[in-house]
């Protein structure tokens, strides 16, 4: 170990190399340490013995049906009242007309989380994700935040597990992992106190395991919460996956700072730093040992810092996206996509393995290894 400067790592460098799980108090202790290099090598050690030099992406499509949100979370620039200027609300023809619109050979996931529409039918759910499985049958519906789910759960009359089971009977492949943000009550209650509570999102993601449906995991950092409170959002996530064993990824969200009430009432418009964005993937990497992967979301932290975070414990760099907006609307300087080439060349250069994957993390094509065809 004659890389550690902060030797009070030892005994947690001595339990990630025996495969033994970490304490909160020790989770902590990466969160708070300034050896960052001895942070990097843990999280890379980890994240190598489970995927090798393997990264994962997705030719991806990503679509908002509506902007019309009547929830009110503070951190939000993308919401829209209706009859406002800016608001759009597609019927689920119109969907499907604008996934046509942009589809492109070889997407296999269409990823859809929209705004909670205070006066839309229930029937128009699933009658979407019908439509678009017999519009486009090879291409996997990923869509509906558990916070969606909930609404739906009320505009439905129906419990959150019929909700689900009655959109997978439509085609619905997996959910996304929105609307999670900070389980901490104390947050939740200043950025998103309307929304899904944290224990009610956390039963929607069991309830969706237990029906086969595999989901993601998201946390949103960087603006009122506290590093506990971020571990404390990884633990909660950490015991779930124990149980269920049905998350494929969890996924760290920037804060970003532009256009939203709660980064006005704050004076905030820095974004959080590559150091703290890097940092928060190398922590998760280690402390969520049941988790496959962690995903470093090129939208929020860009693509450069995405490419060094390929050594800090991430496996997954998400998708093409085609065109995303939600964060985009609060600041994203990120392009609006990025094309598979791109993402590709992206890994390579990195000196990683792009593995090309379905929603379901199918293997659909291994890329060469970095210099492999100069080599030849």
């Amino acid at each position: 170990m004659k890389w550690l400067r902060d030797q009070s790592l030892a005994p947690i460098v001595e339990k990630v190399e025996a495969g033994e799980r970490l304490s909160f108090d020790e989770g902590l202790r990466l969160f708070h340490t300034r050896d960052l290099n001895a942070l990097m090598r843990l999280a890379n050690r980890t994240k190598e013995r489970r995927h090798g030099d393997k990264v994962y992406f997705v030719h991806s499509m990503r679509l908002e049906f509506t902007n019309i949100c009547y929830v009110g979370c503070t951190f939000c620039a993308f919401a829209a009242r209706k009859g406002e200027e800016r608001a759009w609300d597609y019927s689920p023809q119109e969907v499907v007309e604008q996934v046509r619109r942009r589809y492109l050979p070889g997407i296999t996931e269409l990823h859809m989380s929209s705004g909670h529409h205070p006066n839309r039918p229930w029937a128009d759910y699933p009658e979407m994700v019908r439509q678009l499985r017999a519009a486009f049958p090879d291409l996997q519906v990923k869509a509906f935040t558990a916070a969606e789910i909930e609404h739906l759960s009320r505009i439905s009359k129906r419990p959150t597990l019929e909700v689900l089971r009655e959109l997978q009977a439509a085609g619905l492949a997996a959910m996304p992992g929105g609307g999670a943000e900070i389980f901490a009550d104390r947050v939740r209650r200043q950025v998103a106190k309307n929304k899904v509570k944290a224990e009610k999102w956390l039963q929607i993601h069991r309830e969706a395991h237990s029906l086969g449906m595999r989901t993601n995991a998201t946390m949103l950092y960087g603006h009122i919460e506290t590093l506990e409170e971020r571990l404390d959002h990884m633990h909660r996530l950490r015991e779930l996956q124990d149980e269920t064993q049905g998350f494929h990824a969890f996924i760290p969200l920037a804060f970003q700072p532009l256009g939203n009430t709660l980064a006005q009432n704050l004076g905030k418009t820095e974004f959080t730093t590559g150091l703290d964005d890097l940092r928060n993937l190398a922590v998760a990497r280690v402390y969520l040992d049941n988790f496959p992967h962690i995903k470093g979301y090129w939208v929020m932290i860009g693509s450069e810092l995405t490419q060094v975070s390929l050594d800090w414990g991430v496996s997954d760099i998400d998708g093409t996206i085609q065109e995303e907006h939600i964060a985009h609307a609060a600041g994203a300087t990120s392009p609006m996509a990025l094309s598979q080439a791109a993402m590709v060349r992206m890994i390579q250069q990195a000196g990683r393995v792009p593995v090309l994957r379905d929603a379901y993390y199918n293997e659909l094509e291994i890329f060469p290894r970095p210099g492999a065809e100069a080599a030849d």
